[in-house]
């Protein structure tokens, strides 16, 4: 996979690729103190390019630089407009964005508060994230040995730059050992989320997922497929879950921005259902994937229009 492209929005204008540079200093650099999104566009059948609730992911990437104290000099509406104006700049009918806030190099040390408040927006062509095979085969997953933050020890409903030290970490780990991804349990041994998406489990054909207030992202394409279950008649309940309620599930799947709905057929060795995908993920995958990519009509409010032209 490529991350190449032409342009790359800064602070108010296109910049191309080689020249979308910052100085050694920069303090997120150091320090982890950013917030950042992922976005992902998508082309549909009838060929309407689109960008997939993109306010909530601006409103999003506002609520964790308020939570950092970092004032974004840009409004909503002038962020929106130029995820459109990266995508059109790149010729991207289908793609995805970053959009980064980080501080710059005036000064250092943990306590600065001085420095000016940058805003990037790069874009680039990212098929599935876990690849096409987990999309139709599921992956297999570990329960890291590493715990999601405490709801007291970082922000956690913040999309913070340094807290993914965290992820990264326990998915090295997972892959390292021939797994596909990490699943991560929160400091009172509940089932917390992955390094990188939100996690659902399947038991009784009912659906499960740890609730909002717990030690997770408040995912968006949780909130998708939350939404889709509900389209579907799908039971929904928001609780908190142990390690071994994922071994003896009947089904299980992974969703996120990136990993968009991806099912588990594996945890620890242990098969997950058949050891493949279930009813119920199908059925909310080729849901989500029809409303985002297909013809499906459903929740046209997801959908943030845009082409080329």
């Amino acid at each position: 996979m490529s991350i190449k492209s032409d342009k790359i929005w800064m602070d108010g204008r296109l910049v191309n690729f080689e020249d979308a540079n910052v100085h050694v200093l920069t303090h997120t650099l150091h320090y982890g103190y950013g917030a950042f999104e992922g976005i992902r566009a998508y082309r549909r059948e009838d060929g309407q390019s689109h960008i997939l609730r993109l306010q909530e992911h601006i409103k999003r990437l506002f609520e964790s630089a308020h939570i950092l104290g970092l004032k974004i000099p840009f409004t909503p509406a002038d962020l929106i407009e130029a995820c459109v104006i990266t995508l059109r700049a790149n010729n991207f009918d289908w793609g995805y964005l970053r959009p980064l806030v980080f501080m710059g190099s005036e000064t250092m040390g943990l306590g600065a508060t001085g420095n000016t408040i940058h805003v990037a927006i790069p874009s680039w062509q990212w098929g599935a994230y876990l690849g096409s095979e987990a999309l139709k085969n599921g992956i297999r997953a570990t329960v890291s040995s590493f715990s999601r933050s405490h709801i007291n020890a970082n922000m956690v409903k913040g999309k913070i730059c340094g807290q993914y030290v965290n992820s990264v970490i326990a998915k090295r780990d997972a892959m390292t050992a021939g797994y596909d991804e990490a699943i991560m349990l929160d400091t009172n041994g509940y089932v917390s989320e992955c390094t990188g998406e939100n996690i659902f489990v399947v038991k009784n054909q009912k659906l499960i997922t740890p609730p909002y207030g717990s030690s997770i992202l408040g995912g968006i394409t949780r909130q998708s497929v939350i939404d889709i279950a509900h389209d579907l008649g799908v039971t929904v309940e928001e609780r908190t879950m142990t390690r071994d309620e994922l071994y003896v599930a009947d089904e299980i799947f992974l969703c996120g921005t990136a990993a968009e709905v991806t099912p588990v057929r594996e945890i620890d060795g242990r098969d997950i259902g058949p050891g493949r995908p279930g009813e119920i993920s199908s059925m909310i995958a080729s849901t989500y994937f029809d409303i985002v990519k297909g013809s499906s009509p459903a929740h046209p409010e997801w959908r943030y229009p845009y082409s080329l032209a």
